[in-house]
């Protein structure tokens, strides 16, 4: 037996959030969907515990591209030296 291709995108995804097998995957999905059992999650939901980090003194926000031009220029400027040499 084989399955679809989107049959088969959708369970790979699957197995990828839930970092399942494929077995245990696909067994879920057949379960849920003919009424076996209700989805479960045996899993703690992972979290991020957001905080406010901040600029460091001296840096202005308002510069930064100003600061990308500059590095750009130099490593422009010293490629073309090692092309010269």
């Amino acid at each position: 037996m084989s399955l679809d291709a989107d049959v088969e995108r959708l369970l790979k995804d699957a197995m990828h959030r839930s970092r399942r097998s494929f077995k245990e995957t696909l067994n879920r999905a057949i379960r849920t969907a003919l009424g076996g059992e209700a989805a479960s999650t045996d899993r703690l939901p992972f979290e991020v515990t957001a905080r406010p980090l901040g600029l460091r003194g001296g840096i202005d926000p308002t510069s930064f591209n100003k600061l990308a031009d500059n590095l750009e220029a130099e490593a422009f400027v010293d490629r073309q030296q090692r092309n010269r040499s």
